[in-house]
């Protein structure tokens, strides 16, 4: 297979300046990319700022003799996002690439988490991938081309304990994924999600010592793919965690008809409204939604005697 390389292609990566940011940074520079590195080198809470760590990838990828340039603007903000996108434009004046990565970190439980906790890592995580797909998403299409990666977690599917608002923005990262994906099918716009597992900063205070290897090399090149002009998937969502790559979908079983319902039947068919064997699955692209209610109309129409 020939090598797979971005020369010509502009980049905008946030959360660039370290972890897996920077893993993708440092790979689609190497393949030739132009590069913004953005981060503005807040901690884990998302403050106390600085420019040295974007700045240093940007070295990085000079130094091996590629093109980067910095842009410390907060996600967290419709003019920060606007004003990264804009740096794309004023170096390179192009975006071919949009990856957000940026994230923050602010645990407590239910009981104890705070408005301020809660919107802090909603306005990075998730208001922070529409700041910027928003302002990239137009240009995409007038140029009939784009690639967008956004970032999920395992949290986001499947929950954890302490972290509402990181479950929720990751969850609601992928409804916005499903969305752009469905309007930029027809403009060659293609977005995907990226559900990463790796060692970053973000893993302080958990035990790892019986983790196999979760390098960060091991997600980039999954998130490179995904960023490539030879992607072939739009609105799907790949796991990547220890080595491991596989696709995360919602799916949906077979399910009961019954005309009418009452509390008791639920309850009396809940084990044959719930029995997984033989799943459905409705992609989003191209027409999941109107594909989930045609199912359920035609099950409607024919009694129940809907064929899997």
């Amino acid at each position: 297979m020939p090598e797979l390389r971005f020369d010509n292609r502009v980049a905008v990566i946030t959360g660039a300046g370290r972890g897996l940011g920077r893993a993708y940074a440092l790979l689609l520079a190497s393949k030739g990319a132009k590069v913004v590195v953005n981060d503005p080198g807040v901690g884990l809470t998302g403050t106390e700022g600085n420019a040295a760590p974007a700045e240093q990838v940007v070295q990085e990828i000079r130094d091996a003799g590629g093109e980067a340039v910095a842009s410390l603007e907060s996600v967290a903000t419709p003019e920060g996002g606007a004003a990264i996108i804009q740096c794309a434009l004023e170096h390179y004046g192009r975006i071919d690439i949009l990856i957000h990565n940026a994230g923050n970190v602010r645990q407590a439980s239910m009981k104890e988490m705070t408005q301020e906790d809660f919107d802090a890592v909603l306005d990075v995580h998730l208001r922070g991938a529409f700041h910027v797909v928003r302002p990239a998403f137009p240009i995409m299409c007038e140029a009939g081309y784009g690639r967008i990666v956004l970032t999920s977690s395992i949290g986001g599917l499947y929950g954890n304990h302490e972290t509402a608002n990181y479950g929720v923005a990751k969850a609601g990262t992928i409804g916005l994924s499903n969305v752009v994906a469905i309007e930029g099918a027809a403009e060659g716009v293609k977005c995907n999600v990226i559900v990463p597992g790796a060692i970053t900063r973000m893993a302080e205070g958990i035990d790892i010592s019986a983790y196999p290897p979760m390098s960060l090399e091991l997600v980039a090149p999954v998130v490179g793919w995904l960023a490539h002009e030879n992607c072939s998937i739009t609105g799907e969502m790949l796991v990547s965690i220890a080595g491991r790559v596989a696709k995360a979908f919602i799916g949906e079983t077979q399910g009961v008809y019954q005309d009418p319902w009452s509390i008791e039947q639920v309850g009396e068919q809940i084990e044959q409204i719930g029995d997984m064997k033989s799943p459905v699955v409705f992609p989003p692209v191209p027409s999941g939604h109107v594909d989930h209610i045609r199912y359920s109309f035609e099950m409607a129409n024919k009694g129940g005697s809907k064929e899997s």
